[in-house]
């Protein structure tokens, strides 16, 4: 009866331990593997891309390289911003290279293919440069994590601020694959709720270098103001072809309703000053963000991060602190343990996860400076106001996620 006794507390003994340890046994294959996929070369390359990699690997070796015992592996790759590649390096990554979650930021198209496999194989999908809305509406999917902006807050940012000034006439330039479908719908919604009225607008492919057709139509419309709705290297280019129209001198206002900081650097101050842009991260927001923003462009080619760069960190970051504290790689525990936990790093204070995968970060008004208000080649913005995430983003309760408790 004592042997008994005796086996029955080491067995219980044995019980606690394991369950004290046992995180070690539940990282699937003993590794905890990123996958990180952008478009690493092209016109997307400078919002996220290899800058974003950076920011992922920083916030594994911040994180001490290990989490409950075992190595944390990144593995990258470029996208192309082709739909099929980015499918494919998906599924291969999932169904044959164990790959735990994945980091994304890329064309629309890309992102909700892949949403769809993480969701069949119940793997973190977290998105942070890619802003289509749908990832938490008609799309949604309970492995999905929107980090940053989206396609509902950028233009009703941006519609709100434009009206203030009294305008009420518009005419859209937009990249013509669903992000910029998807700004244009909501841009519509906004500026018709608004009293406001689109008197046209115009499509353009991807990677376009002339757009002085588009341009001179929009010109011709005589709206008060053209809104360039595209990004990267589409967006720089088509901003400083604006400039050499002189559309602005004509007393049309030429504006974005989203554009990442190296856009800005990429055609100017004297071609950008003066526009207001919706972001949320700005490297020069305080002592935290500057820290680690020198930390980053130092091991950056003295290039400063985006807010998709930031983002991609954060999104890590809150990754491995909840693998730490599920004590398992399983996806489902994962997910329920970061949308748990406020988000905390050097962007986000005690930020809440919605159910929908919304991480609700407030969001900034930033001003574009003049060259001769800019003190040095990264002093790009004034931050004119800050908007509460409830009011950036959509409510929860007009957003159709299937899987939200009505």
């Amino acid at each position: 009866m004592k042997n008994r006794k005796l086996n029955t507390l080491s067995a219980a003994s044995l019980l606690a331990l394991l369950a004290a340890t046992g995180a070690h046994a539940q990282i699937s294959d003993d590794v905890v593997r990123i996958g990180v996929m952008a478009d690493q070369t092209g016109p997307y390359s400078g919002n996220g891309g290899p800058g974003s990699t950076l920011a992922v690997r920083m916030a594994v070796e911040d994180f001490g390289g290990k989490v409950n015992g075992k190595n944390i592996e990144v593995v990258v790759a470029d996208d192309q911003n082709k739909p099929d590649v980015g499918t494919n390096i998906a599924r291969k990554w999932i169904e044959s290279e164990k790959v735990d979650a994945i980091v994304g930021g890329s064309a629309s198209s890309i992102a909700l293919s892949v949403s769809a496999m993480m969701k069949q194989h119940n793997k973190p999908y977290l998105v942070a440069g890619t802003v289509t809305s749908d990832l938490t509406t008609k799309a949604c999917s309970p492995m999905n994590f929107q980090f940053l902006v989206d396609t509902y807050s950028l233009p009703k940012a941006g519609v709100q601020s434009l009206v203030k000034q009294g305008i009420k006439s518009f005419y859209f330039v937009t990249v013509d694959y669903a992000f910029g479908t998807a700004l244009q719908t909501e841009a519509t919604k906004f500026i018709e709720a608004a009293g406001g009225k689109v008197v046209g607008s115009v499509k353009h492919p991807l990677g376009t270098t002339d757009f002085s057709s588009y341009l001179l139509q929009a010109q011709a419309s005589k709206a008060q103001a053209i809104v360039v709705l595209n990004a990267g290297l589409d967006l720089s280019n088509a901003l400083k072809q604006a400039a050499e129209y002189r559309l602005s001198k004509s007393g049309q206002v030429v504006t974005v309703f989203g554009m990442t900081i190296n856009s800005v650097g990429a055609m100017g101050l004297d071609v950008a000053q003066g526009l207001q842009i919706t972001a949320p991260f700005y490297w020069d927001q305080n002592d935290e963000t500057r820290a680690w923003s020198k930390r980053f462009t130092d091991r950056n080619k003295g290039v400063i991060p985006t807010y998709i760069m930031a983002g991609a960190y954060s999104a890590t970051m809150h990754y491995l602190k909840a693998v730490q504290a599920a004590g398992s790689d399983e996806g489902q525990a994962v997910v329920a343990k970061m949308k748990a936990t406020p988000v905390n790093d050097f962007m986000s204070k005690n930020v809440a996860i919605r159910e929908d995968g919304q991480v609700m970060r407030p969001t900034y008004i930033v001003q574009v400076k003049s060259p001769a208000e800019s003190k040095n080649k990264n002093d790009l913005y004034a931050i004119k106001g800050e908007i509460p995430a409830d009011q950036a983003f959509r409510p929860l309760s007009e957003g159709g996620c299937d899987f939200v408790k009505k």
